[in-house]
């Protein structure tokens, strides 16, 4: 089955399209403008339940017959969306006890969007049903491509502790561990008293005056996420039986902490992408970069679909900062450069009332007048010339770990200090590796990373025996290894691997490590190398391993801060503070230059560059023109020849000449 969309040309473009909150005479009208702006694809029906199915067991299709059909006229394909995140009133009220419940026993409301919970019968009953009269009417439909399950499972409802949920968790819990006694070896039950000798006793680990147990926080997290994914299958499994793919939309691949999105991906035919950028955020473009590797990455290297982004402020954010001029267009092309096949926006356009109205989108309340109309009509045609690039692949010599079993056991309460953050440092590595202008894929640290001449474990606090076997012979056979402080430590059960720190890691490193040191609020240290870093300091004892840089002050100075080791046909190194990103980059740059990893040289800092297959995307953030040496061939936003010259603020995107 096809793992990207089936749209008639190239880039696919356009974006979530809810004709429900406009008459018959602004559909048209839309429909028109569509074209105008050479809309190739849109997501329809996302959160029109209530329209589809106005009384329980009722539905009226008439309405989303004519929309689907006056689109498929104009040449418009549809990604037909199974509107389950927005329950109507009448099922709510039908099944009160289909509200998610909170940790904290609060009871949600209706009024927004994501107050059923995926573990209640009647909420799976009448998914299923839905998903098979839309299945019945729309599987044959020329104008629809592809399916939409759903919309950012995860966001905003993640765990539910309502008494559904609670049941499926027993259920569950029976699946993994099978016996009590497994359960409570793996919990550490003895601690604190709290052994079970019945399934019927274990409740959800709800809000409690202090500490839960956190194999118990982490096992109800793998839970909550599979319970979403079983959610999805449900519907999925309908809409394939139509012999057209089947996607639902990440949340934020970045920012989606509740899903395990490593355990999602192979179920989708085609991996999505909702990406928003942090307005007040500087250098925003650089965690725009991040979300599409990851999103990538997820895709095992295939295209994917950027399925939502904005086209100016964000309406759910703190301070709706407008984007500048030339930002969208940067932020659509990078996606490209990194792999979408596709540039959607939320939404076509902007709405009167509800929540989102002061939300961006591609036709703003100020019509066709306004400058981000023109910047859409004018991006919609970047994007037909970007048709040749359309399959192509990225490739990486360098991988970044992402584990989401990882940040959430990381993130529990009662770690050595309330400082540590997973994104914290996997943000601190992926910058660095950014500004030193190289592309990274992201990898479960159990995954074959056989191929890549560095892989970075940043934050795996946890790590299985199996994952640190995997990376033991990854170095073995000649790869470079780099691990960040406070990695290895726990298992999947979050108990400290026996014996000393870092546990799974020891021996592939050669060192250990004696006592943590976490750093008061504002405190530094640096390195001999002249790295300065904050959190964190440890007291390292070399076992096999070589000192590189030692700490110079604070609780560990004079003791090994960043080490190396030679194990197999490769090296490990460990870094024991957390150093900044600019403190990064030199050690980053020296184990690159160890490793042979090619990278452009004495490009600006604020160039993006990005080969994807046989093009080079060229994209200058900077306020200043950019002159990239050695790259000939042409610019098909422009179809003149490169002259190596971007402007500030512009793009390129070079096809090589052909012979």
């Amino acid at each position: 089955m096809s793992r990207y969309p089936a749209v008639p040309e190239g880039i696919a473009f356009g974006g979530d399209y809810n004709p429900e909150q406009w008459p018959a005479e602004v559909q048209e009208e839309d429909v028109r403008l569509m074209r105008e702006a050479g809309v190739t694809l849109v997501s329809l029906g996302v959160f029109s339940w209530v329209q589809t199915e106005p009384r329980e067991g009722v539905y009226e299709f008439g309405w989303l017959d004519a929309i689907v059909d006056r689109l498929h006229d104009a040449g418009i394909s549809v990604n037909l969306g199974t509107p389950t995140a927005a329950p109507p009133a009448w099922f709510s009220r039908a099944y009160p006890d289909a509200f998610p419940v909170t940790r904290e026993g609060v009871r949600v409301g209706a009024g927004g969007r994501q107050h059923a919970c995926s573990s209640h019968p009647a909420f799976r009953a009448a998914s299923a049903r839905l998903a098979e009269r839309l299945a019945e009417r729309y599987g044959d439909h020329p104008a629809v491509v592809m399916w939409h399950v759903h919309n950012e499972y995860g966001a905003p409802l993640g765990e539910c502790y309502c008494a559904a949920s609670t049941a499926a968790w027993r259920l569950w819990l029976r699946r993994r561990h099978e016996d009590l006694d497994a359960l409570n070896a793996a919990w550490g039950t003895a601690f604190w008293g709290q052994r079970y000798g019945d399934w019927e006793e274990i409740d959800a680990p709800r809000w409690s005056h202090t500490v839960v147990n956190p194999a118990q926080r982490l096992d109800y997290a793998r839970f909550a996420s599979e319970e979403h994914l079983s959610h999805f299958r449900l519907q999925r499994d309908i809409l394939r039986r139509t012999g057209k793919p089947v996607t639902t939309n990440f949340a934020g691949t970045v920012n989606c902490k509740s899903m395990d999105l490593w355990r999602w991906a192979p179920e989708l035919d085609v991996i999505a992408n909702d990406h928003y950028l942090n307005g007040e955020q500087p250098d925003n473009h650089i965690w725009l970069s991040m979300s599409a590797d990851l999103s990538r990455s997820l895709a095992g290297g295939e295209p994917w679909m950027l399925m939502e982004h904005s086209t100016g402020a964000i309406s759910w954010q703190a301070r709706g900062i407008a984007k500048r001029p030339g930002e969208m267009r940067r932020n659509s092309l990078a996606h490209v450069a990194r792999g979408s096949d596709s540039v959607l926006f939320f939404q076509w356009r902007a709405s009167r009332s509800g929540a989102e109205k002061w939300h961006s989108a591609m036709l703003p309340h100020g019509g066709t007048g306004t400058r981000i109309w023109q910047d859409v009509v004018a991006l919609g045609a970047d994007v037909r010339r970007l048709a040749p690039v359309r399959g192509g692949r990225v490739t990486a010599e360098v991988a970044v770990a992402w584990d989401w079993e990882s940040y959430w056991a990381l993130e529990l309460e009662w770690r050595p200090t309330g400082d540590l953050a997973f994104r914290e440092r996997v943000d601190a590595f992926y910058e660095a590796l950014w500004r030193e202008h190289v592309t990274v894929d992201f990898v479960h640290p159990s995954a074959d990373i056989s191929a890549y001449k560095v892989v970075v474990l940043p934050s795996s606090y946890l790590l299985t025996e199996g994952s640190a076997k995997n990376l033991q012979r990854y170095v073995e056979g000649g790869g470079h290894l780099l691990v960040s402080y406070f990695s290895g430590v726990v298992d999947e059960h979050d108990t400290v691997h026996e014996g000393p720190y870092p546990g799974a890691l020891r021996e592939v490193l050669g060192l250990s490590v004696e006592e943590f040191h976490p750093l008061r609020e504002h405190e530094t240290v640096t390195l001999t190398g002249g790295g300065t870093g904050r959190v964190w300091s440890e007291r390292v004892h070399l076992v096999g391993a070589r000192a590189e840089q030692h700490f110079a002050d604070g609780p560990d100075a004079g003791h090994p801060a960043y080490t190396s080791h030679d194990f197999g046909a490769g090296t490990a190194r460990y870094l024991a503070a957390g150093l900044t990103p600019a403190g990064l980059r030199p050690l980053l740059g020296a184990l690159l230059d160890r490793a042979g990893v090619s990278r452009p040289r004495d490009l600006p800092e604020n160039l993006e560059l990005v080969r994807r297959g046989a093009h080079t995307f060229l994209i200058n953030h900077g306020p200043a023109p950019a002159t990239v040496t050695g790259l000939s061939g042409t610019d098909l936003l422009t179809g003149a020849p490169f002259t190596g010259d971007v402007p500030p603020g512009g793009v390129a995107v070079v096809a090589p000449t052909q012979e």
